[in-house]
């Protein structure tokens, strides 16, 4: 499907759920509670984390430790889950996206490594599969910088331009750890500022993920990922369309 097409349905269905009712809040903070929950659990098993769906909601929810599960998962799901709170309350007073916040970000996200949290990589890295390496340490502060002022004057579809922010990002590589996940929390805090919902990159759609930024060194477009973000965001409009459809419904029973 034509990426344009895509927006304009993601659109369309924007201005179909603000005719809705909205959810009280113990209906949203449930949901809220669900999404973090299993985004947690994909954004780190991405990365590689042991812990299951069940496991990470009984860590992050209940404050419970598993049973022969490194401590190190258990601190990545405290971590990823802190630091998903702090994006949902930067929306709320959204600004534009700085180093300051990235690095505050990231610092949540590495809870369990107190000398790299929050501060770009000073060593050279690799990334496994990837045709293009990383810039050197010395070169990141100027990339990020110019990142995010590219970031800010770009007048394209905000799922457009955040989409290409994170491969972008990625391909920086700014940290020694964590950039996935912060990557993540980033593009989703991008998100909500824009007036969209957060979107849940699958464990289970990883290998499409990795897909997205080969494409990107192969052809210097984002649009497979773009469509990526596109189709997430679509079926999180549609959930929730589907949910305040039903309580319209009900209302007007």
């Amino acid at each position: 499907m034509d990426i344009h097409v895509l927006l304009d349905e993601i659109d369309s269905l924007r201005a179909k759920l603000e005719t809705k009712p909205s959810l009280n809040e113990g209906e949203a903070k449930r949901l809220r509670e669900q999404f973090a929950v299993e985004y947690t659990y994909n954004s780190n098993a991405i990365e590689g984390n042991t812990l299951t769906l069940h496991e990470t909601a009984l860590v992050v929810l209940e404050g419970l430790t598993i049973d022969k599960k490194p401590i190190k998962d258990h601190l990545e799901a405290i971590g990823h889950s802190h630091a998903y709170d702090y994006v949902v309350a930067l929306s709320k007073a959204p600004e534009e996206l700085t180093e300051r916040t990235i690095k505050e970000v990231h610092a949540l996200v590495l809870m369990e490594d107190p000398i790299n949290k929050g501060k770009y990589r000073d060593v050279p890295v690799q990334i496994s599969g990837a045709l293009d390496t990383p810039p050197p340490p010395d070169r990141v502060p100027i990339e990020m910088k110019r990142l995010l002022d590219d970031y800010s004057t770009d007048k394209r579809h905000p799922i457009e331009k955040i989409a290409e922010f994170h491969i972008l990002f990625e391909r920086i590589h700014p940290f020694i750890d964590g950039n996935g996940r912060t990557g993540r929390l980033l593009l989703n805090l991008e998100l909500i500022k824009a007036g969209f919902y957060p979107i849940d990159v699958k464990f289970k759609d990883r290998g499409q993920y990795i897909g997205c930024f080969r494409s990107f060194e192969e052809t210097g477009n984002a649009t497979q990922f773009v469509e990526m973000v596109a189709r997430y965001e679509l079926d999180e409009l549609s959930k929730y369309l589907s949910i305040l459809t039903a309580k319209e419904s009900s209302m007007n029973g």
